[in-house]
């Protein structure tokens, strides 16, 4: 079952004195096929496999040395990179240590000296926005900053996010080239903010990784090579990370005021699922199936292609929209959706002086 690609800002009323009960039916059907135990074997040989193709990115690095071919090195890395995000993604989800303590020093460990993403900062993020995605005013991933979201946000928009909201369909994929860059700015602005934990250890951690990291790309290129490796590199990856976070999302009913329906309503209504096989899953890290992700967030990645299936079943059963779509169509609503929701903008433009 699916929906159209831009869906009206409303949603199925659902039953009130059942909608609790929604949800726990479903859990115990999940829990029921153990779908949430956890799969140490997978994730030992995840984690290992990651961890060797970085380390191996950075020594092909080294033994390319002063050539331009260096940049197909800068182009595996951007990719290698992504896939270490993917990891530090599971771990803060829970889904790979039981214990709190573990699963924090590993995602600072693979986040911050990794790859320059500060996991305080993002771990507060992604919380907010999986407690109620697509709502305008509480999901940070949907708050107007150079791209705007809903017309009422193009309508309120000034400076940049107006004048690139006009285009920005066009401009959103060559904008996430910018991505990585805006991820570890993002990690370095927030340790001023009190409510991150452990700010100092954060900082370090951070500041050790850019000094590591601009320190081998200038002791090995020179300045023109390691500019340009920097330039591949960070563009690539930012590139990467957007096309796997943007068909999650982005062209699903935005949320706003006290439209809040029920979790399993909220969870499934704004999410979607990407089709496709093996390699899908490996490019996308298992955000493919967003539903499901969003529905158990603490479930491992390798159990969420089966609950899907039992998720998919239940929402027909009680008449929830589940909507999924291959990848290319999911950019295409996404690119639409930006597309219509800057249309206020555009109509702003011809609209003759009055004098």
């Amino acid at each position: 079952m699916t929906t159209p690609a831009l869906v009206p800002q409303s949603f199925p009323p659902s039953r009130r004195g059942g909608a609790r009960g929604d949800y726990a039916r479903l859990l115990r059907r999940i829990s029921d096929a153990g779908l949430m135990n956890r799969r140490p074997v997978y994730y030992a040989v995840r984690l290992s496999l990651v961890g060797i193709a970085f380390a191996a990115g950075w020594a092909g690095f080294v033994l390319v040395g002063d050539s331009w071919w260096t940049l197909v090195i800068a182009a595996l890395m951007a990719v290698t990179c992504a896939q270490v995000a993917l990891v530090m993604h599971d771990v803060a989800h829970r889904q790979v240590f039981r214990l709190r303590r573990t699963t924090e020093v590993v995602g600072r460990v693979v986040g911050n000296a990794g790859i320059g993403l500060g996991y305080g900062w993002w771990q507060d993020k992604h919380t907010r926005h999986h407690a109620n995605p697509n709502h305008e005013e509480l999901d940070p991933d949907v708050a107007p900053d150079i791209l705007v979201w809903s017309q009422q946000q193009a309508r309120a928009s000034r400076g940049l996010p107006r004048l690139v909201g006009r285009a920005q369909a066009f401009l959103f994929f060559p904008l996430l080239m910018l991505e990585g860059l805006n991820l570890h700015v993002a990690g370095v602005r927030a340790l001023r903010n009190r409510s991150v934990k452990h700010r100092g250890l954060e900082g370090v951690l951070l500041l050790g990784h850019f000094a590591a990291y601009l320190a081998v790309l200038f002791a090995v290129l020179p300045a023109d090579k390691a500019f340009a490796f920097l330039a591949v590199h960070q563009a690539l990856f930012g590139l990467y990370m957007g096309c796997i976070f943007a068909p999650n999302h982005k062209g699903m009913p935005i949320l706003t005021g006290d439209d809040r329906p029920d979790y399993l309503r909220r969870q499934v209504l704004t999410s979607r699922n990407v089709r496709g096989g093996m390699l899908t899953d490996l490019a996308l890290g298992g955000l493919n199936y967003q539903i499901e992700h969003h529905l158990f967030p603490s479930m491992p990645t390798p159990n969420l292609r089966h609950a899907q299936v039992i998720v998919r079943d239940y929402c027909a059963e009680i008449g929830v929209p589940y909507h999924e779509t291959g990848l290319i169509s999911s950019y295409s609503e996404a690119l639409r959706h930006l597309h219509h929701v800057g249309a206020p903008l555009r109509t702003t433009d011809r609209r003759p002086d009055v004098g």
